[in-house]
């Protein structure tokens, strides 16, 4: 793959309309802007990330953990991109843009979340998997339908179906992001049928995704299934998440007294050497609000990973481009920051994420999620029936819940339900059960 190729800023959508002798290097901001201004991405603030959302400790939801990501992953580029720079002086490429292309493909990465954190992807998969759904998977199959595109169903895979999706009344192309952006955000480029889990990108947008990685270059595996090797900027964006993540719920669980202060500083001075230690300790006793400090520890350790991602990127840029490069870029860092974000981790799943807080939102989410699955996909089965009719006119036109085969109805279902806030979720569960009604 060669830089020249994947660094483009052709739109999909209004590809008629490119000329590439203009290079338009703002195309990329714009990305950045036509995103931030969206329904999609102001829809995260009510969107669980880890803990449930906020009462009177403010944690992370899906838009600030997409902001901050947005803004480690611009780091990241602009750190690559200055080498990249260096190394090709003569290039063409657009080097400069690839702060811009990351930020806004991470602001992007979990835009096809459902709600109810990760517990919400699972809880659609398993419907399919466990639940009633699992009796569809014949009239899906005779239809030509993917059934694996509902059993391992992916926020991943759902934010570029959002991206490039012509929904009902809209425009051709969906948001009209360049290539470039739409390529980054696909961390497990192919299909269902091989996924494990993860996947990249559902049936319906297959041919989409071909079309993007053919204009771009991406180097293609197979075809049955359909497999590419990653774009390079997606390990950007990769990182930026791993960083955010695994931090941000350090410092989130300290603010729920899951961790004490002592813990949190330890887990953080870990990543780095003794004599870097005992500079920071100084620095501390500045001042003695205990936040202040973990901000401060925060602020010194993604500055540390965003450095060592940088130079895991750069030194292995040629495997990169040949699509021999394997793992994500945190699994390579050095040995010390990678010891302390193992320990990160192993505290995150051991203590905060079995929390009762966190299992019950969990509990919760599945409950919900699979009950509205089960409610509008028995609906747009039985159309004629007055309660399904009544239940349908609550779908936005947006949606294709009227269509010809049932394969694309239940994707119109889960467009539906996936771009639920967790409040909004909630809501439809209590009013469709009789449990809440509209004040008078």
């Amino acid at each position: 793959m060669t830089w020249e190729q994947l660094l483009s800023s052709k739109r999909f959508g209004m590809e008629e309309f490119y000329d590439d002798k203009k290079h338009d290097r703002t195309a990329f901001q714009r990305d950045f802007d036509r995103l931030v201004f969206s329904a999609p991405f102001r829809r995260l603030q009510n969107k669980t990330q880890v803990f449930p959302l906020p009462g009177s400790v403010f944690v992370h939801n899906r838009l600030t953990h997409s902001l901050e990501v947005s803004c480690v992953g611009r780091s990241i580029s602009l750190a690559v991109a200055r080498e990249l720079r260096k190394k090709y002086p003569e290039s063409p490429a657009a080097f400069e843009e690839i702060g811009s292309i990351v930020a806004a493909a991470c602001l992007a990465h979990d835009l096809g979340n459902p709600p109810f954190g990760h517990s919400g992807e699972t809880a659609i998969s398993n419907y399919f998997k466990e639940g009633k759904g699992k009796a569809l998977k014949s009239k899906i199959e005779a239809e030509g339908g993917r059934w694996e595109d509902f059993t391992n169903f992916d926020g991943n895979a759902n934010s570029l179906r959002l991206l490039i999706h012509q929904f009902n009344g809209r425009r051709k192309g969906g948001f009209v992001m360049t290539y470039s952006t739409l390529a980054s955000i696909v961390k497990y480029p192919f299909s269902s049928i091989q996924a494990d889990g993860k996947l990249g990108f559902f049936q319906p947008e297959e041919a989409e995704f071909i079309r993007i990685g053919e204009e771009l270059g991406i180097k293609k595996i197979t075809d049955h299934p359909l497999q590419f090797v990653r774009y390079p900027l997606v390990y950007l964006v990769e990182a930026a998440d791993d960083i955010c993540y695994k931090i941000m719920d350090i410092e989130d669980a300290h603010k729920l007294q899951i961790l004490t202060a002592d813990d949190t500083i330890r887990l953080f001075m870990d990543f780095f050497p003794e004599e870097r230690q005992q500079k920071m300790w100084k620095t501390m006793e500045i001042v003695n609000d205990t936040n202040e400090q973990l901000a401060y520890l925060r602020s010194n350790v993604i500055g540390l990973l965003v450095d060592e991602c940088a130079k895991v990127f750069l030194a292995n840029e040629n495997r990169i481009l040949n699509g021999d490069f394997q793992g994500s870029l945190i699994k390579h860092i050095s040995d010390r920051p990678s010891s302390a974000y193992k320990t990160c981790t192993k505290i995150s799943i051991e203590q905060i994420y079995k929390t009762k807080d966190v299992l019950d939102i969990e509990l919760a989410g599945h409950r919900i999620i699979g009950f509205l699955l089960e409610t509008f996909i028995d609906a747009v089965q039985n159309p004629e029936n007055i309660y399904s009719k009544l239940l349908l006119e609550r779908v936005p036109e947006q949606y294709n819940v009227e269509a010809d085969d049932l394969y694309t109805q239940i994707f119109a279902v889960l467009d539906y339900v996936s771009g639920m806030t967790d409040i909004y979720a909630l809501d439809l569960y209590r009013k469709i059960t009789g449990m809440s009604l509209p004040a008078v």
